[in-house]
């Protein structure tokens, strides 16, 4: 995806950041009011978030130093996994045995059957890559807690039987998949680079199919290509099929009663509980890092708005001329809040999507919750205004703390207010090169600011309302995992 040369968009009335920190950043530049009291700092400095700082953050494990990992149990010492990621392939998914017990930095059939199960079952990894890492991690964690088994973080053979059956035992992981006129319904159009130029497009759609189906699928670029070798994505039209992850039901709801929402900032994740705390879902997220940190405390949700548009207000940004007119930024997948805001009690803070769903659980934000678009939209047809939503254990000034993995990341060691982004096209795994990455707007170096306005639509290119995934096996494919009580005997390396 091309950058946008001045991304920061101002929403009507409320906004992403504003902390005592900013002052430092923007000594020359004094802070700006609105009316309503919208606090806005940025810098136009950027700072690149690599392919290979994902990769980096995609094996952190510093979300370990607020959660307590049980031991694993010992007995005889174990192989290493002898699966690549070059193995994945619909065959291998459906069919080959589980590796146990999964952890690490590994890849393969077997961390995608995780991964994919995980999704199902509400504690989502985000963007699906078939690489073991720490968002697949921190949500098996999350569910052997939920399940009150030993909670190590490892994919034994307990936890992966457990898994499938809350997953629905789905016959086959990887389903051939019809596509839809919905599917394949554009329109496909660059997002420019220019505010103005983007502002003038009737939505902020997917710049491809790919991309589209990327996020239909909840898998990188580089994933559905491998279980589509010889496949032109971007050429498919409705009636062809195509291999992609059997991800849950967009238009399932969360089972139970949301009594709150639990944010934790060095946990970057995202919990939906119950009256009596159990987990519902679990998402990872991204929130504020050092220099622009989310609040601590509790709050409620003001109101939920499907499909926000932005308002772009230059007298209210720092480092933006008063005299340049303002604009409205259409609503659609590539807007800088995504799909869905969720505005918030606490001024200047909502959660909401994002256009670039490969940094989720890895870049930080500018104070707000960030989830990948297709996990805020399946969360948000269970929150009501007044939900509580509760804020733990945040890093950043307001707290006194800090994430060491954010701090190594160019997010806030470059540019502290700058946007972080990747080099490559939206939507590839950690391996490659990377999406785009923004702390902020959509590839932008701006705060997320303001409130979204509701009057324009999507063009029908969201992810919201699509139909379920389709297709059956006639054979068992999330096959059990071949191990002893102690996780040691494992099959041959797929085909």
């Amino acid at each position: 995806m091309k950058k946008l040369l001045i991304a920061a968009l101002a929403l009507a009335a409320a906004a992403c950041g504003g902390d005592d920190g900013e002052a430092e950043k923007t000594a020359a530049a004094p802070q700006q009011q609105t009316p309503s009291g919208v606090r806005v700092a940025w810098d136009r400095g950027e700072a690149r978030l690599t392919a290979q700082q994902l990769d980096e953050m995609r094996r952190d494990t510093t979300w370990q130093e607020v959660v307590q990992l049980d031991p694993v149990p010992g007995g005889r010492p174990e192989r290493p996994n002898p699966e690549k990621w070059e193995h994945i392939n619909a065959d291998t998914v459906n069919h080959s045995a589980q590796f146990v017990p999964v952890y690490g930095d590994v890849a393969g059939p077997s961390a995608l059957r995780v991964q994919i199960l995980l999704d199902r079952a509400l504690f989502s990894p985000g963007i699906m890559d078939g690489r073991w890492g720490k968002n697949t991690a921190e949500a098996l964690y999350w569910f052997q807690r939920q399940q009150g088994i030993p909670a190590h973080a490892r994919a034994d053979s307990v936890t992966f039987d457990r898994l499938r059956r809350a997953a629905g035992n789905p016959q086959e992981l990887v389903v051939r998949h019809t596509l839809t006129a919905e599917d394949v319904k554009g329109p496909f159009q660059p997002i420019p680079e220019d505010i103005y130029e983007h502002a003038k497009l009737s939505c902020s759609c997917y710049e491809s199919l790919t991309e589209k189906l990327t996020e239909r699928f909840h898998a990188t670029e580089d994933l559905l290509k491998q279980l589509n070798p010889d496949v032109d994505l971007n050429g498919l039209r409705a009636g062809q099929q195509v291999n992609v992850p059997n991800v849950r039901n967009p238009a399932g709801r969360i089972s139970g009663q949301i009594a709150k929402l639990v944010v934790s900032g060095r946990g970057t994740y995202l919990h939906a509980v119950d009256g009596a705390g159990k987990i519902l879902a679990h998402f990872p997220s991204t929130l504020g890092g050092k220099y622009s940190p989310s609040p601590t405390g509790s709050f409620k949700v003001n109101a939920v708005t499907q499909d926000p548009a932005w308002h772009y207000q230059p007298n209210i940004l720092v480092g933006v001329p008063d005299n340049e007119p303002e604009a409205m930024i259409p609503a659609g997948p590539n807007v800088a809040v995504g799909t869905v805001w969720m505005d918030l009690s606490e001024p200047h803070y909502g959660i909401h999507g994002t256009a670039e769903p490969q940094t989720i659980g890895y870049a930080s934000s500018n104070g707000c919750v960030r989830l990948t678009n297709w996990d805020v939209e399946f969360l948000s047809k269970s929150v009501r205004a007044g939900t509580p939503v509760e804020f733990r254990d945040i890093q950043g000034s307001r707290s006194g703390g800090s994430n060491p993995a954010v701090e190594r990341s160019a997010t806030d060691s470059a540019v502290p207010t700058g946007t972080a982004r990747a080099s490559g096209s939206r939507g590839q795994g950690t391996g490659t090169a990377a999406r785009e990455a923004s702390s902020g707007a959509r590839g932008g170096a701006a705060r997320e600011s303001g409130r979204p306005e509701t009057g324009r639509g999507r063009s029908g290119t969201g992810a919201s309302g699509r139909p379920g995934t389709s297709g059956t096996g006639t054979r068992p494919t999330t096959t059990p995992a071949r191990d002893t009580a102690e996780d040691h005997s494992h099959h041959d390396p797929p085909r």
